[in-house]
């Protein structure tokens, strides 16, 4: 049973630094935020990831100090920086746990003004608000549903930014055009590609998974291919619920793939995740 054989190859598979972040969100916190080199090598391995490349993606992700080596039980090994656990836990929830607001609930707005002497922080003010789903409503004023205002606050806190920001709940007056105006503040026929690229490549997968759900004994080949199908479908999946403010369905486009695309995750996790939750803690944990 070939993951290749039901993934159209017009889609490029995540890169090996996106494959090696998920696996040690998945499943490292559980060792400590800590995985052997060899366990490393050999997960990757089952993800199609040549031993030269997982070597090559650590050192880059260890630059950027995702990573930090160490020894454990005198092997080499590489932690997750401690400094990165709030964002995975922040993560876990906007990842597994999204929010969509309802048609009446208030928005965030966010507005920034950043001296002259320090333009070079409107970049970063930008990616922040980006990130975190924020629309453009002017070159200074971002707005959000309001369920995200705790998120967008931390984020900001984290950065060291909030002395140039200021962020308000408020409610739209002209409910008329609102529908009109979200088309305006987001760039919805991008994340609609992105989201009908993620039901292209995943749905087959899930169908292959339901015909042998119901009659296939539990294997360490089975387990092994859970595993390879479910870290690229969480890696595909985890940039979208970011760039998805989770806007009210009034609100969105008729036949918005999103929604079909988050039952579908929703299906994947709930089916694939154990599985290969089992494997991989087959592997990290036989140590």
């Amino acid at each position: 049973m070939a993951t290749a054989d039901v993934v159209p190859d017009a889609t490029p598979m995540p890169r090996h630094q996106h494959l090696i972040v998920t696996v040690y969100g998945l499943y490292a916190r559980n060792q400590d935020g800590t995985f052997a080199v060899a366990d490393l090598i050999q997960l990757l391995g089952d993800l199609g990831v040549e031993s030269a490349g997982v070597r090559s993606s650590v050192s880059r992700l260890k630059k950027r100090g995702v990573l930090v080596s160490l020894k454990r039980d005198g092997l080499a090994a590489y932690k997750l920086s401690p400094d990165l656990e709030d964002i995975f836990t922040a993560g876990d929830e906007r990842i597994f746990s999204p929010r969509r607001a309802k048609k009446g609930d208030a928005w965030l707005l966010a507005s920034f003004s950043v001296p002259e002497s320090q333009r070079h922080l409107r970049h970063k003010l930008r990616s922040i608000l980006t990130r975190a789903g924020c629309g453009q409503v002017s070159p200074g004023l971002w707005i959000a549903p309001g369920n995200l205002a705790h998120e967008v606050e931390q984020q900001f806190d984290r950065a060291g930014l909030m002395d140039y920001v200021d962020l308000f709940k408020a409610t739209h007056l002209t409910e008329t055009h609102i529908r009109e105006k979200v088309g305006q503040w987001w760039d919805l026929p991008s994340l609609e590609a992105l989201y009908q690229e993620f039901v292209e490549r995943h749905q087959p997968i899930l169908q292959r998974w339901e015909q042998l759900e119901a009659n296939e004994p539990e294997s360490t080949d089975l387990l092994r291919q859970a595993f390879a199908d479910y870290v690229p479908m969480v890696t595909q999946w985890r940039r979208l619920p970011y760039m998805d403010p989770g806007l009210p369905e009034e609100y969105l486009p008729a036949n918005w793939h999103g929604l079909a695309a988050q039952e579908l995750f929703a299906k994947m996790h709930a089916l694939l995740g154990p599985k290969a939750r089992r494997y991989a803690m087959s592997i990290v944990g036989a140590n």
